[in-house]
């Protein structure tokens, strides 16, 4: 493959290309959905093919191409060439790289047994599994479901400067849902759990990760909110579970540090670097290749981005003062900056643009049980179950679960938490976070920015206290 994408380069390059990228993903979506004992989903989605990211007179153009031979490759990236040209006169910002040394990297998985490689029979007893265990260990149930999700693939990038990569994406995940009617009020309440990341099959023989425990938690939250009480209206002291954590993380930050957003000055954080933005115990990373064993560290493994850029860990923020943000080779160059290992597309048939990879808040030193004293009294938050980010900062989420805490220790469930306000409040007010740590990806969901939706990324964090937070509920 390298040769046909070098081949087509040295082709548009002939007529005065100045820079080309070309990449070729074959990736691959597997679906199993289970519903109240009935499969309701059970396919397969292939996505191949190849694009071509051509420079020229400070504009840059793509174009793709799910046909690979030679003629249709060369009329795409020909097609990329003609749109540069005309765009050159007009950009208003100038795009272009840095050059920079080739390289040759192969990259092969050390999985014990890779999920694409499982027949799929065994991925249904994973899905037959939680199901069973949902049921054993719920109550008054009203419906369950049981969710697999796999991608893999493999991916090719080569440019102009000689670069040869090539490297298998892949992420697994699991989720259970338990729906029961409460006996005490009659309504309905909601029980979800989830595991998963870059990981081969061999993680759902660990403790804590088995279908069977993925089911059992699911109907243990959702009996949990038989007796919750109404959340509370107000501004409360809390405590933010790691997931929690971490899409405030993703969502209300990491978003606005993107470099297409801070070069075109549409994010508030464009001109602050070097301000504080944080408590001092806030230090924001993201980086592609996370170093962990543990079942609670499973995230996405990128080792290089769709640019051919090795992936930093980078410190966009150091003890509550913004360092940087998340960058292409184009806008690297752009703002005088090193290239982060950012530039990321979710298919072939889209380009490259400033995607975050594993995006989380480094932990601290607290236990769980310490941190619970150290709030006092206040709310518990866990999870989320919808919301929304702003770029001008403020959010909106609803949490998973959530407990009303009194002297230091959980008193009972809450229902229909939703914590809101502005991103710089909530880093400014983090007063302490806990040691255990949590980072993972998914295959369902994912992060979507500018049409690409469902991108892998992962995100987490420590838990986190804050002094005080918005939370929405009962008067």
């Amino acid at each position: 493959m390298f040769d046909e994408l070098q081949s087509v380069i040295k082709a548009v390059e002939a007529k005065g290309a100045e820079f080309v990228d070309a990449r070729f993903d074959e990736l691959i979506l597997r679906t199993i959905i289970k519903e109240n004992g009935r499969i309701t989903q059970f396919k397969d989605t292939k996505r191949a093919g190849a694009g071509f990211n051509v420079y020229y007179g400070g504009a840059t153009a793509y174009a793709f191409s799910a046909d690979l031979s030679k003629e249709s490759l060369t009329k795409a990236a020909i097609d990329a060439l003609g749109i540069a040209k005309a765009s050159s006169s007009v950009a208003l910002i100038k795009a272009g790289v840095e050059p920079l040394d080739p390289v040759k990297v192969k990259l092969e998985t050390d999985l014990k047994k890779p999920a694409w490689l499982a027949d799929p029979s065994e991925k249904m007893d994973y899905i037959n599994r939680i199901e069973a265990s949902a049921k054993e260990h719920g109550e008054e149930i009203s419906s369950t479901v049981a969710m697999y999700g796999e991608m893999s693939g493999k991916k090719y990038f080569t440019n102009s400067e000689g670069t040869e990569i090539f490297w298998t994406p892949y992420v697994l995940e699991m989720r259970s849902s338990v729906t029961s009617r409460s006996p005490i009020t009659g309504d309905l309440v909601i029980g979800n759990d989830l595991i998963g990341g870059s990981v081969g099959l061999e993680f759902f023989d660990l403790k804590d990760c088995t279908p069977e425990d993925l089911g059992r938690r699911s109907a243990k939250y959702a009996i949990e909110q038989f007796d919750s009480k109404p959340a509370p209206s107000g501004e409360f002291r809390a405590l933010v579970e790691n997931s929690l954590t971490g899409v405030l993380t993703h969502e209300s930050f990491g978003h606005m540090s993107e470099a297409d957003l801070t070069v075109t000055k549409l994010s508030p954080i464009s001109d602050k670097v070097g301000e504080r933005l944080g408590s001092e115990l806030v230090t924001i990373v993201d980086e592609g290749v996370v170093k962990g064993t543990s079942k609670d560290v499973t995230g996405f493994w990128l080792p290089y981005d769709d640019q051919g850029i090795k992936t930093e860990r980078t410190v966009v923020m150091d003890e509550g003062i913004l360092k940087g943000f998340l960058h292409t080779r184009s806008t690297a160059k752009t703002m005088n900056a090193k290239p982060t290992g950012n530039g990321r597309a979710l298919a072939f048939i889209f380009p490259p643009i400033p995607r975050m990879k594993n995006t989380y808040i480094t932990p601290g030193d607290l236990t769980e049980e310490e941190a619970l004293e150290q709030v006092g009294k206040g709310i518990y938050a866990i999870g989320w179950s919808g919301g929304q980010a702003n770029m001008d900062g403020t959010f909106s989420f609803k949490a998973g679960r959530a407990y009303w805490v009194e002297n230091g220790e959980i008193q009972y469930p809450l229902k229909d938490v939703a914590l809101s306000g502005h991103i710089f409040d909530f880093l400014l007010n983090i007063e302490g976070k806990t040691k255990d740590f949590e980072l993972r990806a998914t295959f369902f969901g994912g992060c979507g920015k500018g049409g690409q939706n469902g991108l892998a990324t992962g995100l987490g964090g420590p838990k986190v206290i804050l002094t005080k937070s918005q939370f929405g509920g009962q008067q």
